[in-house]
């Protein structure tokens, strides 16, 4: 691993010599312009956090270091005979910034699989809760157990000096993402399969080993986890997941601790839960109208009733996107060429083909287009994963990757403790008739 850590500090040092200059000539420099409005709708828009390894844009959709998702797709390396990226080349582009070679990823793929071991005290304690739990406390805890493993939190106990952050966050993401698949596929098959539990294969990538750990054998299975943990690694930094890991982290909590909160903000509703949410309106929909292959006409029906009702079409709409997803873009091409007559995927894509236009008629509604969560569970279904609960931790994993990667820049960065100013409503109405001012 040793090239790759070097490579990441020599990267961080520049990049921390260039800030250091940009603060210095333009630190007071205003960005943007807060509406009253935003501080009281989540936030929406404001511009405050810087996150390198990736930038969502309106129009063109994610970017991993300016690479589109049908780059990394053509670009990165990928395993033998396959077809799509390898997560291990991903995670290096967003950690040192530049495409790798199919060395860099063997390396990678290396060290993963020697940090791979799970201590058997994380698997009691996960058993310590009812198999009825939700895989995402179970995924939380059993994160929570390893914590005792981490190399940061020893070392800062010690008295370890400041410059040396990011060497001990570094170590701790290397191991956390090589044991979050063993950690994971655990949960699966005590949960679903009766504790028959499968061992790691250390001859298998980081994704493709994950896959035969939840005790898929189908190759074509292997490679949707390539692809599924590639375009779900990350979202920039202000969704949810990345901004409550940075935020945990920039108190110098450790990535254990860290990426816990980040995921216990991935299982709401309205972030990496909505996947499974997305399956359960299609069966509901499929269960009303007494059909597995709906007609466009009465999928339509079916949607103004689920509007009119109150409720919301799951996986349709992005806080940031002005277009459809290109991660749904690209499980369509994946569906198309391994699975084109699916009746579920069929039924996505004929969903497809409907929603937009009603939910575009509706003033209010900026994006009609799907986002990933629109698709991601009915390829899940293809193969036979149909416990849709699990569906999260999938999306977990998988965004350990990006997350983690910027815990790591912002140590190497000395990222500051995150405090933004909080005011009352009565402050607000104060300042609104020019008795007080609340943004000083």
């Amino acid at each position: 691993m040793g090239f790759v850590k070097d490579r990441f500090k020599a990267k961080a040092d520049k990049l921390a010599a260039e800030i250091k200059d940009i603060l210095k000539e333009n630190g007071d420099k205003p960005i943007g312009q807060v509406k009253l409005s935003q501080i009281y709708t989540g936030m929406r828009g404001i511009t405050g956090l810087v996150t390198e390894t990736s930038l969502l844009d309106p129009q063109e959709g994610i970017r991993f270091r300016g690479y589109s998702i049908p780059q990394l797709q053509e670009s990165l390396p990928k395993a033998n005979g396959g077809s799509e990226p390898l997560p291990e080349g991903l995670f290096y582009l967003m950690l040192v910034g530049e495409l790798p070679t199919e060395e860099d990823v063997q390396h990678m793929t290396s060290v993963w699989q020697r940090r791979s071991h799970v201590p058997n005290y994380v698997f009691d304690t996960i058993e310590a809760l009812p198999v009825s739990t939700h895989p995402m406390t179970q995924f939380v805890v059993g994160i929570m157990a390893l914590q005792n493993e981490s190399t940061f939190a020893q070392r800062y106990a010690e008295g370890m000096s400041k410059k040396d952050y990011w060497d001990a966050t570094f170590d701790d993401v290397m191991d956390l993402i090589a044991r979050l698949p063993r950690i994971a596929a655990y949960i699966y098959r005590r949960k679903y399969k009766g504790g028959n539990h499968i061992q790691p294969n250390g001859l298998l990538d980081w994704a493709g080993n994950f896959a035969h750990m939840l005790g898929y054998k189908d190759e074509e299975f292997r490679e949707l986890m390539r692809l599924y943990m590639t375009i779900h690694a990350d979202h920039e930094g202000g969704n949810v997941s990345a901004h409550a890991t940075h935020l945990v982290g920039s108190a110098l909590s450790d990535p254990y601790l860290s990426l816990a909160a980040g995921m216990n903000g991935l299982a709401g509703p309205l972030h990496g839960l909505a996947n499974q949410e997305v399956i359960k309106w299609i069966l509901e929909m499929e269960n009303e109208i007494g059909s597995d292959l709906p007609t466009k006409e009465q999928i339509a029906d079916y949607v103004r009733k689920t509007l009119s009702e109150g409720k919301v079409i799951p996986g349709y709409g992005h806080a940031v996107l002005r277009k459809t997803d290109p991660r749904f873009e690209a499980q369509m091409r994946f569906g198309k060429k391994h699975m084109p007559d699916d009746k579920l995927l069929q039924t996505v894509w004929n969903i497809y083909d409907t929603v937009p236009e009603i939910l575009g008629s509706i003033a209010k509604i900026k994006n009609p287009w799907p986002n990933v969560d629109a698709h991601s569970g009915a390829l899940l279904l293809h193969y036979g994963l149909k416990e849709y609960e699990f569906y999260t931790v999938l999306f977990g994993v998988a965004r350990s990757l990006g997350v983690l990667a910027t815990l790591c820049w912002d140590r190497a960065l000395g990222m500051p403790i995150e405090r933004p100013k909080s005011v009352t409503t009565e402050h607000v109405k104060l300042w609104l008739q020019g008795k007080d001012e609340i943004w000083g």
